[in-house]
C-alpha cells in the first residue's frame, strides 16, 4: 500500500460547535418551515439518540421531556418510526370551558362585551371559571367569534 496515501486526510477537519444549543434550535426553526414544531423537534431528538446523546442532554437541547425521549427510544427500538413522524390531535388536557361553551356563547350574545379581558371576567363572575386572556381568545375562535 502507498505509504503516502495512508498519511493523508481528505476534507477539512471538523470545527467543535461552541454552542450546541444555539444550532439545534436554528435546526428547529429551520425544519418549522415545513412541519409542526412537535415534529421538528422528534427529528432532532431521533438524530441526538442515534448519535448517543443523554436523554438529560436530549431534554436541555431540544426541549421536550424525558418521559417523550423514552417514548421515542421504544418506538425506534419496536421499529415503530412512523409513529414518531404523526400528532394524535385532541391529546391535551381538556379546556377549562368544556361543557359550558354554550353557555358562555349564549351570555356573550346576550350581552355587550368589548375585550377579551371583559369576558375572561364574566366567565369567572358567572362560572366561577378563571380563564387567561389567551384562552378566551381560542375559546372565541373555536366559537366563531371575534373579541
Amino acid at each position: 500500500m502507498n505509504e503516502r496515501y495512508n498519511k493523508t486526510t481528505q476534507g477539512r477537519p471538523a470545527k467543535q460547535v461552541s454552542e450546541p444549543s444555539l444550532l439545534t434550535k436554528a435546526i428547529i426553526q429551520f425544519l418549522k418551515i415545513f412541519m409542526p414544531e412537535t415534529i421538528a423537534k422528534r427529528i432532532v431528538s431521533v438524530v441526538l439518540i442515534a448519535v448517543g446523546i443523554s436523554n438529560a442532554r436530549i431534554t436541555e437541547l431540544t426541549g421536550i421531556s424525558e418521559r417523550s425521549i423514552f417514548t421515542l427510544k421504544k418506538a425506534i427500538k419496536n421499529g415503530e418510526i412512523d409513529s414518531l413522524f404523526t400528532m394524535e390531535r385532541r391529546s391535551g388536557r381538556p379546556g377549562k370551558a368544556k361543557g359550558i361553551e354554550d353557555a358562555i356563547a349564549e351570555e356573550l350574545e346576550k350581552n355587550n362585551y368589548h375585550t377579551r379581558q371583559q369576558i375572561a371576567d364574566m366567565i369567572l363572575d358567572k362560572f366561577n371559571i378563571s380563564m387567561s386572556v389567551s384562552a378566551v381568545g381560542k375559546l372565541l375562535k373555536k366559537k366563531g367569534s371575534s373579541g
